[in-house]
C-alpha cells in the first residue's frame, strides 16, 4: 500500500494493490488500477465507513486461511470475506453494506478471461451473501483506474487507453505466476 497526499483535491490517497484493501472512516480516497483483477467498493453509508479491495483470482477452495494480512486476499473469496468483516467490525452493519464492482476486462485476447471468471464470481458471491449493488463498470476491454471517497461513497473510474494494456497484462501475468508460487498461508504483510 502507498500513501501519499493528493496535491490537486488535498486528500490523503491509499493506492492498494492486487491482494490489498483498505478500510476508513476518514475523508480519505483509497485508488487501484484493473485490469482482469476486480475491485469490491463497499460502505454503509449510515455509518459513514467503507473500504476496497483488489483480488486477482475468483476462489481459492484448496485452503482455510483467514487472516486479513496474509497472501490469502489475492483470491475474491478470501478478498470480500476479509474486507466484509473489517468493515463490521469498525461499526457497518451487514445489511446496511452497497456494494460497487469494477474491472474485469479481458485486456489481451491471447489472454485467458480470467476477468469474466472473477466478475461471475463477484456476482455470485454477492447474490449467495444477500448484499446490492448499487454500481458497477465491469467487464469489456479496457484496464481502469478507479478512484473511491469511502465515507460518500463517490466512485470514478478512469478507462486507460490500449497502451497501457501490455504493462498491465505483463503485471498481472508476473503476479499470478508469484502467487501460484506461494503459499497461501503464513505471508504477512504489516501496513
Amino acid at each position: 500500500m502507498q500513501v501519499s497526499i493528493d496535491p490537486a483535491e488535498g486528500i490523503q490517497t491509499i493506492k492498494i494493490l492486487p491482494g490489498e484493501f483498505y478500510v476508513t472512516s476518514e475523508n480519505e480516497r483509497i485508488e487501484t488500477v484493473l485490469g482482469s483483477c476486480i475491485a469490491a467498493c463497499i460502505r454503509d453509508p449510515i455509518a459513514g465507513i467503507g473500504g476496497m479491495n483488489h483480488f486477482m483470482l475468483p476462489i481459492n477452495k484448496g485452503s482455510a486461511a483467514n487472516s486479513e494480512l496474509s497472501d490469502a486476499n489475492r483470491y475474491g473469496n478470501f478478498a470480500m470475506e476479509n474486507l466484509v468483516n473489517a468493515l463490521l467490525t469498525k461499526g457497518a452493519k451487514r445489511e446496511r453494506l452497497e456494494f460497487k464492482l469494477f474491472g474485469g476486462g479481458r485486456i489481451m485476447s491471447s489472454m485467458t478471461n480470467i476477468g469474466w471468471y472473477n466478475i461471475g464470481f463477484a456476482f455470485d458471491y454477492i447474490f449467495t451473501e444477500g448484499f446490492k449493488v448499487v454500481s458497477q463498470d465491469i467487464g469489456d476491454v479496457y484496464p481502469r483506474k478507479v478512484l473511491y471517497y469511502p465515507t460518500t461513497g463517490r466512485a470514478r473510474v478512469r478507462r486507460l487507453n490500449p497502451m497501457h494494456n501490455q504493462a498491465l497484462a505483463a503485471e498481472e501475468n508476473n503476479y499470478i505466476h508469484n502467487i501460484e508460487s506461494k503459499p497461501v498461508e503464513g505471508d504477512v504483510e504489516l501496513f
